[in-house]
């Protein structure tokens, strides 16, 4: 049977190398789920989960931000950062989250911060609770 082969990485190492029967990608504007066979593709990532499921198990990671290409049965994930569920500091988040919500920007920039601050911390959030 033919299966994905999933590479994700980041700018230090190759973080995951693994094969799936079916994976789901977060795009910045929704989930995107990539098949055996799927057509070529390119999208850019925004905040969330990479889910692989093989053999009836399913696999979850938190991706933050990047870029994927899929061809060939390959599915290529470039991101920044990327982390197993259960290692995902949900205290360090909530942080994150408490200090973004307090932030009162004044600029474009302190703005797109905040909102790239709030977008990840909730997304951590989001993950580590669908793991449970």
């Amino acid at each position: 049977m033919a299966e994905l082969h999933v590479v994700v990485v980041t700018p230090e190492k190759t973080a995951v190398d693994e094969t799936a029967e079916f994976a789901v990608v977060p795009l910045y504007d929704g989930e995107f789920g990539v098949g055996i066979g799927h057509t070529p593709f390119i999208g850019k990532l925004g905040h969330g989960e990479l889910r692989l499921r093989s053999g009836g198990e399913t696999t979850r990671y938190f991706i933050d931000e990047g870029f994927v290409q899929v061809r060939d049965n390959t599915v290529v994930v470039l991101t920044g950062k990327v982390v197993h569920v259960d290692d995902i500091d949900v205290k360090a988040a909530q942080a994150q989250l408490k200090e973004a919500l307090e932030m009162v920007p004044t600029t474009d920039d302190a703005f797109a911060q905040r909102d790239r601050m709030l977008e990840q911390a909730r997304a951590q959030l989001h993950a580590s609770r669908r793991h449970f």
